[in-house]
């Protein structure tokens, strides 16, 4: 049969079945079909996995006292690079939250079990010895990151202080990460 459009003769297809299993087939019809029919199956489903929507990947934050910005700020642009989806199921205190500004708010959501902590940055107090200084360059690095529903808590509660101010479940984390479905 001649392609209407190059009028060359179509590429053969490769036969699927090993060269090895031929002479034994040629006895067994049936097998032979058996073997076509199974070929076109994996034909058929590798063609369907390739067009297929990649599935996204599952961050799960449950108890995560917070840490260095910088380490928490490269950690999630990775993982909104990725196009994974964060689900905060305990602890997010100090640096982890950074995630609600990094990871856009469409995938991330809140538990029943979360909990949002909030405070002023400060220095390593190891370089401090012992002493907590607070840096409102870093504190103000990390409002710059939050988003405004965040904000608004935040202001509400009086700013930002070196004590910690949480937010659990309920309506005030729901203004600030959806609830999570169910399944999660």
């Amino acid at each position: 049969m001649l392609n209407a459009k190059s009028n060359a003769m179509p590429k053969a297809i490769p036969n699927p079945i090993p060269p090895q299993l031929l002479p034994f087939m040629l006895r067994k019809p049936g097998l032979k079909r058996a073997w076509c029919a199974l070929a076109g199956l994996a034909a058929f489903l590798t063609v369907l996995a390739l067009h297929a929507a990649p599935a996204q990947a599952l961050y799960r934050i449950t108890n995560d006292r917070g840490g260095y910005v910088e380490e928490y700020k490269q950690r999630y642009a990775k993982l909104r690079d990725r196009g994974e989806r964060v689900v905060i199921d305990g602890v997010c205190n100090s640096a982890c939250t950074l995630v609600l500004g990094i990871i856009p708010a469409n995938r991330i959501c809140v538990t029943p079990r979360a909990s949002l902590g909030f405070h002023q940055a400060y220095y390593d107090k190891s370089f401090t010895f012992g002493i907590k200084f607070t840096s409102n360059a870093g504190t103000d690095e990390l409002m710059a990151y939050y988003p405004t529903p965040v904000k608004d808590w935040i202001a509400r509660q009086g700013g930002l202080t070196p004590d910690m101010k949480k937010v659990r479940n309920g309506m005030d984390l729901w203004k600030i990460a959806d609830p999570c479905p169910e399944e999660f």
